[in-house]
């Protein structure tokens, strides 16, 4: 009965940490996971491009030109998101 009870438990330990992972992969965004872009930039993005999709065919100069978003910043949005 203790074995079952250890086998049960870990099994939802288990089943609980693979619905979280796929719950967040399934709501988040690719650019969620850029370096340097928050919230109000990652808002501002989408609203310009309106994807990400559109995000990745933007040129860097594009992207640069966004409110609050530098050349550098431009490049690394550009090359994380070409590169995956």
């Amino acid at each position: 009965m203790l074995l079952r009870r250890l086998r049960d438990e870990a099994h939802r330990f288990a089943i609980t940490f693979h619905r979280k992972i796929r719950d967040k992969r399934m709501t988040g965004s690719a650019l969620e996971e850029v370096p340097g872009i928050g919230p109000r930039r990652r808002r501002m993005l989408l609203r310009m491009f309106g994807s990400v999709e559109g995000i990745r065919r933007a040129s860097v100069e594009e992207l640069s030109a966004v409110p609050t978003m530098t050349k550098r910043l431009a490049e690394q949005v550009r090359e994380y998101l070409t590169q995956g």
